[in-house]
This record gives structure tokens, C-alpha cells and sequence, in this order.
């Protein structure tokens, strides 16, 4: 068996003593990951520079694509009303049609037809009637379908050859 005896009092230890130990022992340990922390942060900032001026660079890239884009919008908006407007004249057009053939697929062959005028949608129509009771069949006919809001005769007269008529329709109704 050995032992060790040591007959050297301890020294004891003073401030100066424990903080040269922990800068000695400890401190180099803290700076080794001091340094890899501000080299990881170092890469890292390279990494998020380069994407912010990869951003910044799409970014510019689709500034450009809306400026030659922006052209083409608009013509597409203008064209799109010129479109609308077109469609409107057409739907009109349809109507008035749609109308004018109704007036004239119920009109009696025994009336004849002198002018027939469509002013904003009011259809106005003269003749001459030799017998007036076709009038009165067509007037009651044309009350009877309700295709127009109002029916109106405006005048009959009483005239050499036959009865001389303006009849006044508006407000058509589409099927």
C-alpha cells in the first residue's frame, strides 16, 4: 500500500487565482464557440444577402412584365366595352325584331299598312281599313296576348275608301 502525504500546507486561493484558472481552463472554450457562432452568422448573412438580391431581382423582372403588360390590358378593357356595347346593339336589334315580326304575324290581310314607324321602343303604325270590325279584332286580339304594355289607337277616321287608323304599341314584353 502507498500513500501520499503531503506536508506542504494548502495555499489558499484568492480572486486572482480563480479567475486566471477560469481564463486558462474555461475562456478558450468560449471563444472556440464565440467564433463558430459569428462564422455561421457570417454564411448566414451571404445567404440572405444573396436572396434579398434575388428578390429584388424578380421583383424588377415583374415590374417590367406589368409595364409591357399594361398596354395590352387596357386594350383588352377597351376592347371588352366595344364588346358589351356590341352585344347591347344586338339584344336591342333582336328585340325589336322580335317585336316588329309579332306585329306583324297577328296584323289582319284585310288592313293595309301605309307607315310603321319604331321610335325608342314605341312601335307606331298607320294604315287603312276597309272594315272596321278587323280593327276592332286586331285591337282586341293584341290586348288579349299582352305582348305590349299599352295599346292605343290614337286616331280613326272615317274616310272615303275605308277608315283611316294610327295605332300606337310600347313596352314590349319578350317571351
Amino acid at each position: 500500500m502507498r500513500y501520499k502525504i503531503n506536508l506542504i500546507p494548502p495555499k489558499e486561493e484568492t480572486l486572482i487565482d480563480t479567475v486566471i484558472y477560469f481564463v486558462l481552463n474555461y475562456l478558450r472554450y468560449i471563444l472556440v464557440l464565440t467564433q463558430l457562432v459569428v462564422i455561421i452568422v457570417f454564411f448566414y448573412r451571404f445567404q440572405i444577402d444573396q436572396l434579398i438580391i434575388d428578390l429584388k431581382d424578380e421583383i424588377e423582372q415583374k415590374k417590367e412584365i406589368i409595364q409591357v403588360a399594361q398596354p395590352l390590358k387596357e386594350e383588352a378593357l377597351i376592347i371588352e366595352k366595344r364588346l358589351k356595347k356590341t352585344e347591347e346593339l344586338i339584344h336591342d336589334q333582336d328585340r325589336l325584331i322580335n317585336m316588329v315580326n309579332y306585329f306583324l304575324s297577328l296584323f289582319p290581310e284585310t288592313v293595309y299598312l301605309d307607315k310603321l314607324e319604331i321610335i325608342n321602343g314605341e312601335l307606331t303604325a298607320s294604315g287603312l281599313a276597309y272594315d272596321v270590325s278587323h280593327l276592332q279584332a286586331f285591337y282586341k286580339l293584341l290586348k288579349k296576348e299582352e305582348q305590349f304594355k299599352t295599346v292605343d289607337f290614337s286616331s280613326i277616321k272615317k274616310e272615303m275608301n275605308g277608315y283611316s287608323f294610327t295605332l300606337k304599341l310600347s313596352g314590349f314584353k319578350e317571351k
